[in-house]
């Protein structure tokens, strides 16, 4: 038997509950940080589907847009 149980002491959480990104609800610690099995399955599937991309602008690099034009 551990200490803390040999006492009555209260398992104390790693994290505080915080709210599920998808839908707002308390996060649960089987599921953490959200709030069930469908809210986890709807992030990964944002995931897979590329739903969490990050637009980035198509520019050239600087030394070849200068050799480009002519001017060295």
């Amino acid at each position: 038997m551990t200490r803390a149980k040999a006492e009555g002491a209260a398992v104390v959480p790693l994290y505080r509950p915080r709210k599920c990104p998808i839908c707002g609800k308390p996060s649960v610690r089987e599921f953490h940080p959200f709030s069930s099995k469908r809210c986890a399955d709807l992030d990964l599937g944002k995931w897979l589907t590329g739903g969490y991309a990050i637009a980035a602008a198509e520019t050239e690099p600087q030394a070849q847009a200068e050799g480009e034009d002519g001017e060295e």
